[in-house]
């Protein structure tokens, strides 16, 4: 395996580490899964309870994600923290994953909910044409200029924050909102410990993913020893709140029965809070948010596939990089991937084969914190996890537990998304056949 490649021409600081962070999740998952979550669970409480629970389990995978970052500096994410921790074969798996549902998808459904927010208010827009053209623009941003890509990404997701925070400011004037509370009764706790919470958890995961963008791009971090963990911490916790005050604005603001299985609960949510005009203005403002979001996992996303290209001569034209620095194969590869799931997979469909997948390699590496001390003792750890080892525990056991029951309540899904991970095992002994043939020929 390669050392830390560092040799990038650009250099990105922490405030564009924590704005990917932050954009990363802020995007699809929290404009879109209220819906799928009250239609299993209709009670205030539970469904506020799901967002902190949520936003604990990314923190405690941040803190967890600081350490191996900052003791394994290289682009790469997952691929090379397993690869480095573990073995190469499930380090190769995770970016596998990671490469095709870890990013083409959430890159997927961030423009296929931008394409549905427009149609609200354009009908005469197709969405999936609106989605592939968003991701084929950006991807061209992306490829020209990381300092252009850099400016892009810092300034839509501030603009992102602030028009989140007036929306939720401007709940507070709704003329007619429900009558919601957060007393607990006993129905809530019921929900709580109930299976139907611990499925709904793994739509507010997928709005959480994104909590460990910075990680896959450490290799091209300034001063990454002290700005990742930051980078890391401050974005997850900026997100937690903003998604805690949002979820609450939508259930003060749309009765729970018009936002059972709906997907654009913002657009319903911002009807109920400007007007219908507003509410069709709102709705252009989310989508325009929504690009953020795919901006930052067009900018992230092609990282690893790169990193995989650096070191599998298989795919050694996805790890080539332009003049400038920029992974250009690497960032048509995901743009290819992320149209084939906007033109032939529905919205929840996706949504599954991504969150299961993700909570499965990505506690294997919060776990690896763990297995790092033990294997490497001596390693360097500029970092170390506040509350180890609490808190990547707690990261472990929630997802476990998560995991379990979607694997029970979504198995057609669940194991589609299997058998797209192991499919990454054939091409990695494809790869090592490749290139043990490779070395006998030289030889």
């Amino acid at each position: 395996m390669r050392s830390s490649d560092t040799s990038v021409i650009s250099k990105i600081g922490i405030t564009t580490a924590t704005s990917l962070v932050i954009a990363n999740m802020v995007g699809t998952g929290v404009f879109t899964s209220l819906g799928f979550q009250v239609a299993e669970m209709p009670s205030t409480l539970p469904l506020i309870l799901l967002w902190v629970v949520g936003g604990v389990i990314a923190l405690c995978g941040a803190l967890s994600y600081g350490e191996l970052g900052a003791a394994l500096p290289r682009s790469g994410g997952e691929y090379h923290l397993l690869s480095s921790i573990y073995h190469p074969i499930l380090g190769y798996m995770s970016g596998w994953v990671s490469a095709t549902l870890g990013f083409g998808a959430p890159t997927a459904l961030a423009a296929i909910a931008l394409g549905k927010y427009s149609a609200a208010v354009f009908p005469e827009i197709n969405e999936s044409h609106m989605a592939g053209g968003t991701v084929v623009i950006i991807t061209a941003i992306h490829a020209y200029s990381i300092r252009i890509g850099s400016l892009f990404q810092v300034s839509s997701t501030v603009l992102k924050v602030l028009l989140i925070l007036v929306f939720i400011g401007a709940a507070i004037f709704i003329p007619e909102p429900q009558d919601i509370s957060l007393a607990p009764t006993t129905e809530d706790l019921k929900l709580i410990v109930s299976p139907s919470f611990a499925v709904a958890l793994i739509y507010v995961s997928y709005a959480y993913t994104g909590w460990n963008a910075a990680v896959y791009i450490v290799g091209e971090v300034k001063n990454p020893s002290i700005n990742l963990p930051r980078s890391l911490f401050a974005g997850t916790f900026i997100v937690l709140l903003l998604y805690v005050g949002l979820n609450y604005v939508f259930l003060y603001s749309v009765p729970m029965n018009e936002l059972s299985g709906v997907v654009e609960v913002g657009f319903l949510s911002a009807i109920q809070i400007f007007g219908h005009t507003g509410g069709e203005l709102m709705s252009i403002v989310i989508a325009v948010l929504l690009v953020s979001t795919v901006s930052a996992m067009v900018f992230v996303g092609p990282r690893i596939s790169m990193t995989m290209g650096e070191d599998m001569p298989l795919f050694s034209i996805l790890g080539k990089k332009n003049p400038k620095g920029i992974p250009v194969n690497a960032l048509l590869f995901q743009m290819v991937i992320t149209l084939l799931f906007i033109y032939t997979s529905s919205f929840e469909q996706v949504l599954i084969y991504a969150s299961f997948m993700l909570a499965l390699f990505t506690s294997l590496t919060v776990f690896g914190v763990i297995v790092l001390r033990w294997k490497h003792p001596e390693l360097p750890r500029p970092y170390k996890t506040w509350g180890y080892p609490v808190t990547p525990m707690i990261y472990v056991l929630l997802s476990l537990w998560i995991m379990i029951y979607v694997l029970r309540d979504k198995t057609t899904e669940t194991l589609i998304g299997l058998a797209i991970g192991a499919a990454g095992l054939i091409f990695y002994y494809i790869n090592l056949v490749w290139f043990k043939g490779k070395l006998r020929n030289e030889a």
